[in-house]
């Protein structure tokens, strides 16, 4: 029958205003002849209306009715719907939330008087009631059908607001070891020999052993078993196995009513790989030897559900003494952040933002803050050691580890965030913890949490309120209470006692955490802006220092840059605003110890760290301008070379901080090649306008305007390679040219007397690094005249120059002085550093005999040959005299072969097919690593070396540096070997001939 238009229009629009989306489908539902006797009934469209999808609970309704067998069913059903109200919310809550139970009802329709009761019982069950509940149960078609009756109740009382979301988790987890212990039962019933042969526990891990469970998730478990009285132990253990092997199939398998859920024992010692049941005393011996922290971390949840009780308390006592000392394991808090990071990359790019669980901000962010605070405080405070994650938090602001405002903060997040998961997968029962991005989806979920006006708007908004929430809050949860142990707390607040503090600190690898404690006391007391700011930074530089090598020294460092620049009003504005900044300083104060010498002693190149252009090296003629120009300014040579090398230490600053922050555990993405030569280049530049400022600076004292003779310093060596590295001396050689009408003995004197006075003043005592200047690799070494003629030189060549000589000139570049006369001197030795011809066979003879000799004699005493950078076997001379002897023999031929730089000259030799690409590669890697462990050294210890450091934590920021986790010192020593190993057989075939 049609209805007249204006009776039509008023039925839409009262649809319209209650909630339904299409109200020409809902007004043809509500025409069904099951529904004549309540059609006209206000109360039933008002109900509707309150539900989370009114059109999907009237859909559901109308299914439900329709099912009934038989009139008197059906009117039994809509007569209770009607008169109580009880019913009519949870029936239509349900409905309206989930499509799934929706379906069950519609398969078993007598469900629904599931949902009648209305006790005091019924409000709250635990696990008697649900075993009750299950108790019929004899196959596990109908433990399905008896599960999802049960399920069908919480999910009424959760989304009508009698349970709130932990209430609800926890009758989750109630219902999870009901029919745990209903499947076990299944199965021992279907093998009684089996079940007469061993004990067998079921220990719940995870949510289920948390009491927090959700709707739909894994039940992680794990299964201890022993021997029945008389009963052998290895036959026990098979007869466990098969048993909780068909507790499994009976909870995870899919039959005609779907399944119940999978049922998870990958928590267990070994993990899939391991045998699925043992004895006690095999876990036992696991975690005492095997066990990697994150295994520790997952005990904490332990309980026994089903089985031998008194086993399962057995395991559960015999593991918690090991839980509770699972935050004394050598980097423990490094191991737990460096999981959570890891779970965090491996989440498709896509699904990042919708990722409710394991995303940033997510569920599993509080999850892990909670559990590292009370595996790091538990071990003092048995009131800490709940497996439930919100009890937990509440534990732990009660004793003051949290603070109160953060703790309610984050129960509130976590509640917000559980409660949208559960509804999620309250719609279709299925496992996810993606936010659905359908606007129906979205709709229907919002007003399930009570968002009736704007539900899309509303819900996109507190979610993003709470995610912000937690991500602010995670890393603070841990750092932010350690600060409140030294500093004045708000009335009511509960304060870290010093012990807590203390265990915290070495948690997080702190050598001295009283020291620790005295220098936050010294920046964060107080009630100053700079203490407020300090403790609104304190906590993430503390995450940051965590993260080195060593914690101490960046926190020591920090202070010290802090007292000098406390009082200056931009340095703790760019920590605070600058986002880079603060992560920037905290990398490069606790990664070792030169950069934060150069910046103690020049507190204000702190600023360099705000901009990431101020990190970019500056070119040579820039820094050439600046030194000369500071040199102009100054009163005396000495004042002028200070000016000139304070500019250094600002510059190797720069240089050493870019480094750090490019590197720093950057395994795998950073250009290890590119940072060598970034590094190279910027100090090798440097080192050219310091002494270019230094030599302007001696010959206008001695002078004025124009030394008597024409005056070169010529780059050789790493200087000249434009290679050097942090801790390398400059070599070069000094040339000088008589001015037209100068005697030849004046011209000499006065040359010498520039030598002597540079060296002097680059080498004076004071607060910036010396820069050394090495001229041995002259004519004649030592025993030589440290300058000559360009005519002298000539001589000499022609003379007198041996074949080790032509090598070293393969680096010589003009690096300060008069251009024509260094050009000059380029052109007298290019023919000796290629030979028209190459090199003859009794050339190359003695070059391989002075190398077979230099390894034979030169390495120190008592090193290790397969970890000396510089002579050790594949290290930076084996690479260097390889390369330089296919300069020597091809250079002549080859124009790319004739630079200056080892990489630019190994690369033009493979190009021009001289060694093959592969060969080429190794060689590269060796050298750019062998390279790179000299610059870390000398970053790590103040002073150069050739070998990796003796001491663990220097050891461990070398690793760092070099981009490996924390506690993996041994990867990267066997790294090196491997590849300086495979460098050393090319040298043997390359440069030995072998």
């Amino acid at each position: 029958m049609t209805l007249p238009q204006g009776r039509r229009s008023s039925t839409f629009t009262r649809l319209l205003r209650h909630g339904f989306t299409d109200p020409s489908a809902a007004e043809r539902l509500l025409a069904a002849p099951g529904l004549d006797a309540v059609r006209a009934d206000p109360v039933l469209l008002d109900a509707l209306g309150t539900a989370a999808d009114p059109d999907l609970a009237l859909l559901g309704l109308v299914r439900l009715v329709e099912a009934q067998d038989g009139d008197t069913d059906r009117r039994e059903l809509l007569d209770t719907l009607v008169s109580s109200k009880p019913l009519r919310d949870r029936l239509l809550g349900v409905l309206g939330a989930s499509e799934a139970l929706a379906d069950h009802l519609a398969r078993h329709p007598r469900d629904w008087r599931a949902l009648v009761t209305y006790e005091a019982a019924d409000l709250h069950p635990g696990v008697e009631e649900f075993e009750r509940g299950l108790a019929e149960a004899g196959d596990p078609v109908s433990l399905r059908v008896a599960y999802r009756r049960c399920l069908l109740a919480i999910a009424a009382r959760d989304v009508c607001g009698t349970t709130d979301v932990a209430q609800t988790a926890a009758e989750l987890a109630d219902l999870a070891t009901a029919t745990l212990r209903a499947a076990l039962a299944m199965a021992r019933a279907a093998a009684p020999a089996d079940a007469a042969q061993c004990r067998l526990a079921v220990i719940a891990m995870g949510k289920c052993g948390g009491h927090e469970l959700n709707y739909v998730s894994d039940v992680d478990v794990i299964f201890v078993g022993e021997a029945a009285d008389g009963a052998d132990e290895d036959k026990a253990l098979r007869a466990a196995t098969r048993l909780a092997s068909h507790l499994m199939r009976i909870c995870s398998e899919t039959t005609v009513e779907g399944t119940i859920w999978p049922v998870d024992a990958n928590l267990r010692p070994e993990g899939r790989n391991g045998p699925l049941v043992r004895t006690l005393s095999s876990h036992l011996a696991y975690y005492q030897r095997w066990a990697k922290t994150w295994e520790f971390q997952a005990l904490l949840k332990a309980r026994p559900v089903a089985g031998d009780a008194e086993l399962g308390e057995e395991y559960v006592a015999a593991v918690a003494p090991l839980v509770w000392q699972a935050a004394e394991r050598e980097n423990f808090v490094a191991d737990v952040q460096k999981m959570r990071r890891r779970v965090v990359a491996n989440i498709p790019a896509g699904e990042v933002e919708r990722e409710l669980k394991l995303g940033p901000g997510g569920l599993r962010d509080v999850e892990f803050a909670v559990q590292m605070l009370q595996l790091v405080h538990g071990r003092a405070d048995a009131s800490l050691r709940s497996g439930t994650t919100l009890d937990a938090l509440a534990a732990l602001a009660a004793g003051g580890y949290v603070g109160r405002v953060d703790a309610t903060q984050l129960d509130d997040a976590y509640r917000f965030l559980r409660s949208l998961e559960h509804r999620i997968q309250l719609y279709r029962l299925r496992r996810t913890h993606l936010v659905p991005e359908d606007d129906a989806d979205l709709r229907r979920i919002g007003r399930s949490l009570g968002m009736r006006t704007e539900p899309l708007t509303d819900l996109g908004r507190a979610w993003k309120r709470h995610t912000t929430v937690v991500r602010r809050l995670h890393e603070k949860l841990f750092y932010r209470p350690l600060l409140d142990a030294v500093a004045q707390l708000a009335p009511g607040e509960t304060r870290l006692s010093t012990e807590a503090a203390r265990e915290r600190l070495v948690a997080l690898g702190y050598a001295d955490p009283a020291a620790a404690l005295r220098h936050l006391e010294a920046l964060a007391s107080g009630v100053t802006r700079k203490a407020a700011i300090q403790r609104t930074l304190l906590p993430v530089l503390l995450g940051w220092f965590a993260d080195s090598a060593d914690p101490d020294a960046g926190l020591l460092g920090f202070r010290k840059v802090s007292d000098a620049l406390g009082k200056t009003p931009w340095y703790l504005r760019l920590l605070r605003d600058e986002g880079a900044a603060a992560e920037n300083l905290a990398r490069v104060l606790s990664a070792g110890r030169l950069a934060p010498d150069l910046l103690l002693r020049a507190p204000e190149a702190v600023a360099l760290l705000g901009d990431e252009r101020g990190l970019e090296p500056r070119g040579r003629a820039l820094l050439e301008q600046e030194v000369l120009a500071a040199v102009r300014r100054a009163e005396g040579p000495e004042q002028a070379v200070t000016a000139a090398r304070g500019v250094r230490r600002r510059e190797l600053f720069r240089t050493t901080a870019a480094d750090l922050i490019a590197s720093y555990g950057s395994a795998g993405t950073a250009d290890a090649g590119a940072l060598v030569d970034r590094v190279g280049t910027a100090v090798s530049d440097l080192t050219a306008a310091t002494i270019a400022g230094a030599l302007r600076a001696v010959v206008r004292d001695g002078w004025g305007d124009e030394l008597p003779t024409r005056f070169a310093v010529i780059g050789v060596g790493r200087f000249g390679g434009r290679e050097l590295g942090y801790g390398s001396d400059a070599d070069v050689l000094f040339v000088h040219e008589p001015r037209e009408g100068v005697d030849d003995q004046e011209a000499a004197k006065a040359a010498n007397q520039v030598v002597a006075e540079m060296r002097r003043l680059l080498q004076l005592p004071s607060a910036d690094p010396p820069l050394l200047i090495d001229a041995d690799l002259r004519p004649e070494g030592k025993s030589g005249p440290l300058v000559r003629t360009l005519k002298s030189y000539a001589a000499y060549y022609r003379r007198w120059s041996l074949v080790w000589e032509s090598q070293a000139l393969l680096r010589a570049e003009p690096v300060a002085g008069d251009e024509g006369l260094g050009e000059a001197f380029i052109e007298l030795v290019d023919p000796l550093r290629y030979p028209a011809e190459g090199l003859g066979d009794e050339a190359v003879r003695e070059i391989r005999r002075l190398k077979a000799r230099m390894e034979a004699e030169r390495l120190p005493r008592g090193a290790d040959p397969t970890l000396h950078t510089k002579l050790g076997r594949g290290g930076l001379s084996d690479v260097e005299w390889t390369v330089q002897l296919l300069q020597l023999g091809h250079g002549w031929a080859e124009p790319g072969l004739r630079t200056t730089r080892t990489r630019d000259a190994l690369a033009a030799a493979c190009a021009a097919g001289l060694i093959p690409g592969e060969e080429a590669e190794i060689l590269d890697e060796a050298w750019v690593l062998a390279t790179r462990v000299r610059n870390a050294v000398m970053l790590v210890r103040g002073r150069a070396g050739d070998t990796f450091p003796s001491d663990g934590r220097e050891l461990a920021a070398v690793a760092r540096y070099l981009g490996y986790e924390t506690g993996h010192v041994g990867d990267m020593l066997d790294d090196y070997r491997r590849t300086t190993r495979r460098a050393r057989a090319v040298v043997e075939e390359r440069f030995y001939g072998a």
